[in-house]
């Protein structure tokens, strides 16, 4: 499985790249840059503005890893409609133990991820990435283990948050997708 790991992180980082929105304009939540996956390159958040996100922490070696596929259905279903979900692999819990690179290309190769990922990621703990500790405090909840899902509205503000059972193909989960891209920008 070590070789189909290289494979997610670079065709994952490979999304297509979003118009950058006014710093002015960013909600709060968004406002941070992060790394892409496949390249390492800087990405800013704020380029999501106005959209539905569901922010997930990704691992290649749970048992939760086949929501992969899920969660590039939803993408796929609803991207047109401006949504869009967005991974943060994290070794948290000690089952993300390749490089950006591995990472990318088991994605990619082994459930065919195309919606936006980036760069290994912290998720709880002092260490958690700025975007995460914002997660959290905002929802009471931090990602108990991998596959945590935090759905951000159209305005930038918190939704909900549905722990790693939660699949990406949950009507509970759909449903507030689908609640939440039926509101106005």
């Amino acid at each position: 499985m070590g070789a189909a790991l290289l494979v997610c992180a670079a065709h994952a980082v490979a999304a297509e790249p979003v118009p950058a929105a006014s710093t002015a304009a960013c909600p709060a939540l968004l406002n941070h840059t992060v790394e892409r996956l496949q390249d390492e390159k800087p990405l800013s958040l704020c380029q999501y503005s106005g959209k539905v996100l569901l922010v997930v922490n990704t691992a290649s070696f749970c048992g939760f890893t086949p929501q992969y596929k899920g969660l590039e259905a939803l993408h796929a279903k609803y991207k047109d409609q401006g949504f869009a979900v967005l991974g943060f692999p994290s070794n948290d819990f000690s089952q993300e133990t390749g490089s950006n690179k591995q990472i990318a290309d088991f994605c990619e190769n082994t459930f065919g991820v195309k919606f936006p990922m980036f760069t290994k990621t912290q998720v709880t703990g002092d260490g958690a990435s700025p975007l995460y500790k914002q997660l959290i405090a905002q929802s009471g909840q931090k990602p108990r283990w991998n596959f945590y899902k935090y759905l951000i509205g159209r305005d930038g503000k918190l939704v909900d948050s549905y722990g790693s059972i939660t699949g990406p193909d949950s009507k509970t989960l759909v449903s507030a997708i689908e609640k939440s891209l039926k509101t106005a920008p």
